[in-house]
Formats: C-alpha cells, sequence, structure tokens
C-alpha cells in the first residue's frame, strides 16, 4: 500500500465520522458551541471535526456521542472504531504555506472521493494540466508571488493529479470543459502544445472522460460558471458540490443543492461534443499551434 492510498483511506474515516458527528448532533438538537464546551474545545474545533479536516481523539468521540444520546454499545463500538483510522497526517500537510484552509477542505473530499465531475470555463482542468501550464496559469494568477511560491503551488497540483492519473488508478474523472480554455493562450505556443497533446493522450483512459463544450453554445444552467460534483464510494457519504471563488469557496451537500448542480451539469453535457469529437476538435487545434 502507498502513502497515498493510506492517506486516502484515512481522509475518508475522518470525513465518514465527521458527517454522522454531525447528523448525531443536529438530530439532538445541540449547538457547535455546546458540543465544543463538553470536550473543552472551541465551536471552530467541532466544525473542523465535522468537516473530515482534523484527526479525532478516542475520548472526544466518546464525550461527544453520550452528549448526543448515543447510549447503545453496539453504535458506539462501531464510531469509536473509525477513530484510529482517522489521525495518519494527509499528504498535503507539508505544504501549509501555500494551501489556504478554505482548500484544505476540498483536498480532503478530494482524495476521499471515487468521481468526480465538472465543468471548466477560463483553464484546462487542473487535474489534467502539464506541470508547465499549471505554472503559467497560477504566474498569471499571482503576479507579486515569488518563484519558490508559485513552484510549491503548481507541486500541490500535479501531487493531486496522482490518484487519478497513476497507472492502475480506480477514481474516476468526467470533465466538460469549455472551448476558450483550449484556445486560450497560457504560457506561450510550446506550453500550450504541450499542454492539448496531453489531453489527447489523457482522454483516452478509461477511468477519464474528457467533452469540450464548442463555442457558441448556449450553456443553459452553466451561468454560475466554473464548478465539480464530488461523489464517494461510502454510501453514507453525500455527495458534495465545490464551487471556488477568488479567496474561499463554497461546499454545498443540501440534496436539493447537489440536484440543482447535477442538473446543470447534465445540461452542459447534453449540449457538449462527444469524446471521439472532443479527440478532433483537440487534433485540428493542435495543428494550428
Amino acid at each position: 500500500m502507498t502513502g497515498l492510498q493510506t492517506g486516502s483511506g484515512a481522509t475518508a474515516r475522518r470525513i465518514q465520522l465527521g458527517a454522522q458527528l454531525r447528523r448525531l448532533r443536529e438530530a439532538r438538537g445541540v449547538t457547535r458551541e455546546d458540543a465544543g464546551y463538553s470536550i473543552r474545545a472551541s465551536e471552530s474545533k467541532i466544525s473542523r471535526m465535522e468537516l473530515g479536516r482534523v484527526g479525532f481523539k478516542q475520548r472526544d468521540v466518546a464525550d461527544l456521542l453520550t452528549l448526543y444520546g448515543v447510549d447503545d454499545e453496539e453504535s458506539r463500538s462501531a464510531l469509536l472504531g473509525l477513530v484510529g483510522g482517522t489521525n495518519a497526517p494527509s499528504w498535503w500537510h507539508g505544504y501549509g504555506d501555500v494551501v489556504p484552509g478554505w482548500f484544505q477542505t476540498y483536498l480532503n473530499l478530494e482524495d476521499a472521493a471515487n468521481l468526480v465531475r465538472s465543468y471548466e470555463v477560463q483553464f484546462v482542468p487542473g487535474l489534467l494540466q502539464t506541470a508547465e501550464y499549471a505554472y503559467a496559469v497560477m504566474r498569471a494568477g499571482s503576479p507579486a508571488a515569488s518563484e519558490e511560491e508559485i513552484g510549491r503551488r503548481a507541486a500541490v497540483r500535479m501531487r493531486r493529479q496522482e490518484r487519478f492519473l497513476a497507472e492502475g488508478a480506480t477514481a474516476r474523472l468526467e470533465l466538460i470543459v469549455d472551448e476558450t480554455a483550449l484556445r486560450r493562450p497560457c504560457g506561450g505556443p510550446e506550453v500550450m502544445r504541450a499542454q492539448l497533446a496531453r489531453l489527447s493522450e489523457l482522454s483516452l483512459r478509461g477511468t477519464i472522460s474528457l467533452r469540450v463544450l464548442p463555442l457558441g453554445t448556449v450553456a443553459l444552467a452553466a451561468d454560475s460558471g466554473a464548478f465539480s460534483v464530488l461523489c464517494f464510494p461510502e454510501p453514507d457519504l453525500a455527495d458534495v458540490v465545490y464551487v471556488e471563488q477568488f479567496t474561499t469557496a463554497l461546499y454545498l451537500d443540501k440534496p436539493a443543492e447537489v440536484a440543482e448542480y447535477a442538473t446543470a451539469l447534465e445540461r452542459v453535457s447534453a449540449a457538449a461534443l462527444s469524446e471521439e469529437e472532443t479527440r478532433a476538435l483537440l487534433a485540428e487545434i493542435l495543428q494550428g499551434t
């Protein structure tokens, strides 16, 4: 087992346990503030626990279960049994200086997901970017940042790709990208040629579905811009919609909200080129660069 796989398991268990604790707290009508008080912690600590952003201590979980009225020994043992597997450090721990807290939540989710569905408008999807293209995107967005910072941020993006692009990977990507992103110069002709060639290569993989929304298409219900829907193998983990903003992000997991974005994605999908048509368009654009 690789460290990546181990980390992914710990992430999934943190999210699973956190989600279950949140449901128990809400069902009991307990506020985060009161829950934090019961384990000698802050309201924000409870929030981080419920989002799966931190590990858990047996004592804390046991005290919370008591507060939430979980006195059945079998139920307590099952939940406490998850605690031991939640504390492996996440792979991005060493990049804390360049990964803001709001994005660490996404990394937790992405690391546990077995399917990522997304619509990208401005750039090639991050999980399919070459290192040079990623660097150029980040440099354009942060012109005042140091070379070291940009390099470390790009390294995080490359590390994220490993779960999805490594040989034998099972996690699936279903990505739709606006044609304008493929035609927008980024990093110079050589960088764009390499990026387009990489997309052509990756589009042949069985675990990747890459489709283009062609120019002139009215993308109904997609006026929110880029977004992703993350799906998980655990049946008790609900899909999560991720919408990135300039200095923060939205994480939506209420069924009605997720359904709205899923419908928007289906409408974009219906207007997008097929996978074969997408590969033909990539070859055409590549020939013209």
